[in-house]
């Protein structure tokens, strides 16, 4: 099992129909909007969506994403998206574990990686931005230097 981050959260979703291919299982394409959807959750949880990244001067891009199916989910299917925080201070580092809402049971796991990117000089960063580090640093109830 992948570890587990100091600040997560859990969404569920039901698997729409338009997410399905004609054997009712969810096409491969679609498990990535799922992660999006845990990952904006997360970032709302520590105050730092996507428009207050913007906001703050810069874009996070996905570097890296890595994705492991175990079993299918299908049309109508309840199924819950775990998303943890596992890095923050040089990327934004997350791993995440779609399980069928009822039973538990593992379909997929996965990770994706995001750097700060400037938006002006479309540097990378090598460090997370202050403002993020000091939003997760908030979420976990650490006190500000």
């Amino acid at each position: 099992m992948r570890s587990q981050g100091p600040l997560h959260v859990e969404i569920e979703l039901e698997v729409p129909f338009f997410d399905v291919d004609m054997m009712t299982v969810v096409w491969h394409g679609h498990y990535v909007k799922y992660l999006e959807q845990a990952r904006c959750a997360l970032l709302d949880k520590l105050n730092y969506g996507y428009l207050t990244m913007v906001e703050a001067g810069f874009a996070w891009p996905i570097v890296d994403m890595q994705l492991r199916y175990a079993k299918p989910a299908r049309f109508g299917q309840k199924i819950r998206v775990r998303a943890d925080l596992i890095e923050w201070e040089n990327r934004l580092k997350l791993h995440y574990l779609i399980s069928d809402a009822n039973s538990g049971e593992r379909l997929t796991r996965a990770s994706t990686v995001q750097v700060a990117v400037d938006i002006n000089s479309h540097e990378m960063q090598l460090v997370s931005p202050a403002a993020f580090v000091a939003a997760v640093e908030a979420a976990l109830g650490h006190p500000a230097p």
